[in-house]
C-alpha cells in the first residue's frame, strides 16, 4: 500500500461489512409490514434500502402503505426497532474470514466502528459476536445529531484517536460509506463482500477487496 495511504487508525462500516444482518433486518420489517396488513419483502428488495438508518429504512419499506403519515414515524420507527432487537442475533453472523482479520490487525491498528445503526444495537450485536471487545470505539447513527455521509463521525473518532481525519481509513461496502470518506478527506477502502457486493455502481475507492484476508494483507504488508 502507497505510504499516503497507510492509516494511523481504522473505521470499519458494520452491517455489510462486518456483519452479515440482512436476514434480521428483514424478519423485523416483515413482522412491521404483517401487523399494517402488508405483504412480505423478500430479502433482496430490503437489502437495497438498508444503510442510511433505521428512519430511512423504514420509510422505504412502508412506502406501499396507504396510510402513511409523516408524523407517525416516532411510534412506527419504536415498532421496528423493538421487532428488530427481538431477532438481531437469531441470524447474523461475521463474514466468513472477518474473526481472524480483526484479531490480527487489533495487535497492529486502532480501531472503530461507525455505523448508522443505532449504538445500542450496533454494541448489542458486537458484544453478541463477541468483537466489540476490540474497537476503541464504536459510534451508532444516534450518537450524534448527523449521521453519514456527513463526516462529523469520522472528525469526532479522528479527535478521540488524537489524530488528523486525513490520517483515517474507512473500510466499508456502499456508497454511503464512500462519500462519508470523501467527505472526511481521509481513504477509502471498498469491500465486495457485502450487502452492495452485486452493484454496478462504481465507487471512488481508493482500495478495492474481495475477501477480508485481501484487506488483511494490503494493511499488514
Amino acid at each position: 500500500m502507497p505510504d499516503r495511504l497507510r492509516p494511523a487508525a481504522l473505521v470499519f462500516d458494520l452491517d455489510g461489512t462486518l456483519v452479515d444482518s440482512r436476514r434480521d433486518i428483514t424478519t423485523a420489517l416483515n413482522r412491521l409490514r404483517s401487523e399494517l396488513g402488508l405483504p412480505p419483502l423478500p430479502l433482496d428488495q430490503v437489502v437495497a434500502m438498508v444503510g442510511e438508518g433505521a428512519k430511512v429504512l423504514v420509510r422505504r419499506a412502508l412506502a406501499d402503505w396507504a396510510d402513511w403519515r409523516e408524523e407517525r414515524l416516532k411510534e412506527i420507527l419504536d415498532r421496528y426497532l423493538s421487532y428488530y432487537g427481538e431477532v438481531c442475533l437469531d441470524t447474523t453472523v461475521l463474514y466468513p474470514g472477518i474473526e481472524p482479520m480483526l484479531a490480527e490487525l487489533h495487535d497492529r491498528y486502532r480501531m472503530a466502528v461507525l455505523s448508522n445503526k443505532g449504538k445500542r444495537l450496533s454494541v448489542e450485536i458486537l458484544e453478541g459476536l463477541d468483537q466489540a471487545w476490540r474497537f476503541h470505539t464504536i459510534l451508532g447513527g444516534d450518537s450524534l445529531p448527523t449521521r453519514k455521509p456527513n463526516p462529523a463521525g469520522l472528525n469526532a473518532l479522528a479527535d478521540r484517536f488524537n489524530e488528523p481525519v486525513e490520517r483515517l481509513m474507512l473500510i466499508g461496502d456502499s456508497r454511503i460509506d464512500c462519500e462519508t470518506a470523501r467527505n472526511a478527506g481521509c481513504a477509502f477502502a471498498l469491500v465486495e463482500w457485502g450487502f452492495q457486493g452485486t452493484s454496478k455502481e462504481v465507487l471512488d475507492a481508493d482500495l478495492t477487496v474481495s475477501t477480508p484476508d485481501e484487506l488483511l494483507k494490503k494493511l499488514v504488508l
